[in-house]
């Protein structure tokens, strides 16, 4: 039985995680390029973390936000390895600890606290009306980040009245290699990739940045906006492509299993459906189903069928059909690519050539 996402490629982005989504996609059988837009680096030996810690272990916070479940897990471990760990929780077990998901309340509980509340939704949005709704006037709020500032949060909940300690466990910052994302990017493009994913926000704004860089912004946007699906795990990570302009589907819960089962099911729905030749096909980016049966077409002679699938059985002439090929050539060029499509698809009179004029799929004209 072919898969949901067989014949369509999927980029992905995370650096985290990754080989989980791409398995999840792969077991759907889509092709998935990898580009992290990112990578992580912990501050087991910041400065900057040492000494918010050594503050909160000397004047304890009323209230601790635990955003993330490695960021929390790996300052409790750096904690340790500075020889805080047992002042760090006993400071923490006095304040209330909220967690921002599931993952991070498992850290908390795995660290031997009890959290008191976490928001249904995962969003920081939801996490922030809670503290102001309790009250945070004079109250100190320990803020565990996660790769980036939060300066709405934390700004909102100053201006609320509460002395914020941010605590910064980790950094996102460039991926140590970008030549991956610069190829993914390049796919991208070349019109070689159908579904793009993002699982944080930071990676969302390292894309569109690295974009900027390489003067393919504008090109890349109107791309992401007209013809590339575009999947975020949630509202948060989706911001800086909203921003932009660039719609982004995202699951109803933000969970990498979810969004793989939302793009399973939102990109084939976008696919084109025909009836040539008595034979039933569906696009898919990379290669077509006929009748069912999966069939990879190479580029050229996919980008001559998605031309021909746009004149909805009117005639394309050699001309135009020459200047869809990615690479251009002689007009020779066309024919070799009309044959390969025909091969490809397994039945040649699918395609039909009129004479002197070019060609045009078999179907009756829109």
């Amino acid at each position: 039985m072919t898969g949901e996402l067989a014949g369509f490629t999927v980029g992905v982005t995370a650096a985290r995680r990754a080989d989980e989504l791409g398995a999840l996609l792969e077991r759907k059988g889509a092709a998935v390029v990898h580009g992290p837009a990112l990578r992580i680096v912990p501050l087991p030996d910041d400065a900057e973390l040492h000494l918010a810690t050594q503050g909160l272990v000397a004047s304890p916070v009323d209230v601790v936000v635990a955003t993330t479940g490695i960021g929390f897990r790996g300052w409790i471990e750096a904690a340790d390895g500075w020889g805080l760990a047992s002042r760090l929780l006993q400071a923490l077990g006095s304040a209330v600890v909220l967690a921002r998901g599931p993952k991070a309340r498992g850290a908390v509980r795995a660290a031997g606290l009890v959290d008191t509340w976490s928001p249904s939704s995962e969003s920081n949005a939801e996490l922030l009306q809670y503290l102001l709704r309790s009250g945070v006037a004079g109250k100190r709020v320990a803020v565990q980040l996660h790769g980036e500032p939060l300066p709405d949060f934390v700004n909102t909940l100053r201006a609320a009245g509460a002395v914020v300690v941010e605590i910064p466990v980790y950094r996102w910052m460039p991926p140590a290699d970008i030549a991956p994302l610069e190829r993914l990017l390049d796919a991208v493009l070349a019109g070689q990739v159908d579904a793009l994913t993002f699982t944080s926000a930071p990676a969302a704004a390292s894309v569109l940045r690295t974009a900027s860089g390489r003067g393919q912004y504008d090109a890349l946007v109107e791309v992401l906006r007209r013809q590339v699906l575009v999947v975020g795990v949630g509202a948060i990570t989706a911001g800086p492509l909203v921003a932009a302009g660039i719609p982004v589907v995202q699951p109803a819960r933000a969970r990498i299993g979810s969004m793989a089962r939302e793009l399973a099911l939102e990109l084939p729905a976008r696919a084109t459906r025909l009836r040539i030749f008595a034979r039933d096909m569906e696009m898919r980016g990379q290669a077509v189903l006929v009748d069912g049966e999966l069939r990879p077409v190479a580029p050229a002679p996919m980008a001559v069928l998605r031309t021909l699938v746009a004149a909805r059985g009117r005639v394309v002439s050699r001309q135009d059909l020459l200047a869809a090929l990615p690479s251009g050539g002689e007009e020779h060029a066309v024919e070799t690519a009309i044959g390969r499509l025909r091969t490809a698809l397994g039945e040649p009179r699918m395609v039909c050539t009129v004479v002197k004029r070019g060609y045009r799929l078999a179907m009756e004209p829109a």
